[in-house]
């Protein structure tokens, strides 16, 4: 449906860069507000740095931040552009899975997911933690989608062996790292999220989620080290590498069991 013609495309895409946006937004808000231990249904959008409440037109993703040079309209205070770029990831997310899945019933569910990791991964980023809360909710709409395949019983265990298998994985390798190391070596969050990951891309599609995800932490690794800077915040990593395996997951795996 989406391909019969152009228009129908570009007026898709156009609808599901804007949704993504505002979800962006909201996803960035809230994450902020869960971070600092604010209420997220209560209170109006403020400046980070002076509190004054923001006008609607402070608050039009991505636009309003390149139309104030990154700085605060009240007190002047530089802004961090991680909510403008938030919201142009998530855009590009909505889009993106749009093109993968045609506009189906299998695209709302992939907008969902792709919420619960963005928020994730803000959260991760803000504060270095994942709310157990957005794990949770995870699984709810993991069970409530099982109403909606043609399959659940097939779709549920294949969820579950790739949540246990990976994120049990990841856990008794974190456990064997702090005897090792005697330190923490990874956050509980992480591995809750692979758990998450793992009910919606099935036991094959997450370990490669996991590979793809300790290829970015390193990376990403490298680079705060050379920077100075400590602690790694790895939700976005795991948010990065589960969007890249629902878009090109099956096909990276046909590629690897061709060559066997």
């Amino acid at each position: 449906m989406l391909y019969a013609a152009p228009a129908i495309t570009i007026y898709s895409c156009c609808i599901a860069a804007l949704l993504g946006a505002c979800m962006g937004s909201f996803l960035n808000c809230a994450a902020w507000r869960i971070v600092h231990g604010e209420s997220v249904l209560r209170g109006r959008s403020h400046c980070d740095v002076c509190g004054h409440v923001l006008a609607p037109r402070d608050l039009v993703p991505v636009f309003s931040y390149v139309f104030s040079h990154g700085r605060c309209r009240y007190c002047g205070a530089k802004l961090s552009p991680r909510h403008a770029v938030g919201e142009a990831v998530a855009a590009l997310v909505f889009v993106s899975l749009l093109l993968r899945y045609d506009i189906s019933l299998r695209t709302l569910e992939a907008w969902a997911v792709a919420c619960l990791l963005l928020a994730c991964a803000f959260a991760d980023l803000e504060g270095y933690i994942i709310p157990d809360r957005f794990i949770a909710v995870g699984v709810v709409l993991f069970i409530v989608t099982l109403f909606f395949v043609p399959d659940p019983g097939k779709r549920a265990l294949d969820g579950l062996i790739g949540g246990v298998a990976v994120g049990g994985g990841v856990l008794l390798l974190a456990l064997l790292m702090e005897k090792l190391l005697r330190r923490d070596a990874m956050g509980g969050g992480d591995i809750k999220l692979l758990f998450l990951t793992g009910l919606f891309l099935g036991w094959q599609k997450n370990l490669l989620c996991l590979l793809l995800a300790c290829v970015v932490g390193i990376l990403w690794g490298l680079i705060r080290a050379k920077r100075g800077q400590q602690g790694l915040p790895w939700g976005p990593g795991i948010a990065l590498a589960a969007w890249c395996a629902a878009l090109f997951g099956q096909n990276l795996i046909d590629w690897y069991l061709s060559l066997l």
